[in-house]
């Protein structure tokens, strides 16, 4: 007895062992969370790095415009660079045989079609900014519940957007710099600097006005494909829960957001083709009823001014049809998803063998069951019907399932102008619209004399 409670003492562990091992389970606890705690921390600095350079690029342009002093001279230096610098150049820069190379009233519709498309972005945008805040705007609220997920989507996002207005702002900055040199070297002026002066004062100018439209294009892209971050998440929502409510309720969540979107950029849209549309029939007037000759050099600001513009439509259009496009495709991922929920939930996968007799049970999901009489195996086949609970419960989760598909298919959502959805009905018919116009502007424009 001795030596049996001596060995039972010896096999139990020490006391002092047992809070130590505790207190070690503790500190790792305690270092996980803090290196989760570290991990979001610095996720969240670098959104809140990507949106402070980007609100400081769009102050530097003028959209910011929280104060009435930072209004006052966001006005001030749009009317100074983007109106009078190119009006006094072009008043003041007259020559012998400028005629030729520089026509007066080309260059002043252009000058106002591209002050006028710069005035509406900067307003539109400069309000919901003041209005909204560039976290709300942007529809990052760092109290939505959804920062912590999406962070480096977003962040990704922020900087593909910056990137793509380099890539559409830097060769329409070449172009417009080959022609005002190549203008340069044909109009004969008294002294070289002067050349040099209007060059720098036109790059400029055009430089700010054109940085500003495709900026407020840029900003609704990213909008946009912010937005699509959520509902390609909610398609694999789907996947991995299975309560409708919860479905329907994320779902209102999203189409309130694109409402939102709409209301704010649907002025911004609407006024943006307006003005395009009349620039580009005002271009038309121009140039076919002008009856010199019209080439690169008198006529390219034309084809300049034209492909900016297009090019914030087309930015505008494909950002719009694709948020578009997957706020209706989520009723066809949901009729799906309530097609193979009802087959798994009804129907019965039977196995069969080589042998003759040999029969598999049915699918688990299967309410109906097979089941034989023991006494005669000769007997007519049994079929278990299923309880009232049970059908009950089918019938109910089928029908919750046939309404949160009917009523993705009647709220399909997506950017609407005024009821007009913007899907890719509408931007077919603008696109062809657009192209036309620009390509016969182009037509117009370039060609290459040989005198």
């Amino acid at each position: 007895m001795g030596d049996s409670q001596v060995q039972t003492e010896a096999e139990q562990p020490p006391p002092a062992q047992i809070p130590l091992l505790n207190s070690n389970n503790r500190n790792d606890t305690a270092q996980t969370q803090l290196l989760r705690r570290d991990q979001e921390y610095r996720i969240g600095d670098d959104l809140d790095d990507s949106l402070e350079k980007l609100e400081r690029f769009l102050s530097f342009l003028g959209f910011n415009q929280s104060s009435l002093l930072s209004c006052s001279l966001s006005w001030a230096a749009f009317s100074v660079v983007g109106v009078l610098v190119p009006v006094l150049v072009l008043e003041l820069s007259k020559c012998d045989g400028c005629e030729t190379y520089q026509i007066k009233d080309f260059e002043m519709d252009i000058v106002a079609s591209q002050a006028c498309l710069a005035a509406v972005s900067l307003f539109c945008v400069s309000f919901n900014l003041r209005k909204y805040g560039i976290r709300r705007f942007l529809f990052l609220d760092r109290y939505g519940g959804q920062m912590a997920r999406f962070t480096n989507l977003y962040v990704k996002q922020i900087w593909d957007s910056m990137r793509l207005l380099i890539w559409w702002s830097l060769p329409c900055f070449i172009l417009k710099t080959a022609r005002e040199i190549i203008r340069i070297l044909y109009v004969q002026r008294d002294s070289w600097w002067i050349s040099v002066v209007i060059l720098l004062a036109l790059i400029l100018s055009w430089t700010y006005v054109s940085t500003i439209s495709l900026s407020a294009s840029i900003l609704f892209h990213l909008v946009c494909n912010l937005q699509v971050i959520h509902f390609d998440d909610y398609a694999k929502f789907l996947e991995r829960e299975s309560d409708v409510l919860v479905f329907i309720e994320e779902h209102s969540r999203l189409r309130h957001h694109l409402s939102k979107i709409s209301h704010r950029f649907r002025i911004f849209l609407l006024l943006e083709f307006l003005v395009v549309t009349a620039s580009q029939f005002v271009t038309l007037f121009q140039t076919t009823g002008y009856s010199g000759m019209v080439n690169f050099i008198n006529g390219g600001d034309f084809a300049v001014s034209s492909i900016v513009q297009v090019v914030g439509i087309i930015l505008c259009l494909h950002a719009a049809t694709k948020i578009s496009h997957r706020a209706q495709g989520i009723a066809s991922l949901a009729s799906r998803w309530h097609a193979l929920a009802t087959c798994t939930s009804t129907e019965a996968s039977l196995r069969g063998s080589n042998s003759v007799g040999n029969m598999e049970a049915f699918n688990q999901l299967n309410s109906l069951r097979m089941t034989f009489s023991e006494s005669d195996l000769e007997s007519v086949d049994y079929v278990a019907m299923p309880t009232t609970t049970q059908l009950a419960s089918y019938v109910s989760s089928y029908h919750r399932r046939q309404a949160f598909v009917m009523y993705l298919q009647a709220n399909p959502g997506g950017i609407t102008i005024f009821g007009w959805t913007v899907d890719r009905g509408l931007i077919n018919t603008i696109f062809f619209i657009e192209l036309t116009l620009i390509t016969f502007v182009l037509g117009k424009t370039i060609v290459f004399s040989s005198t």
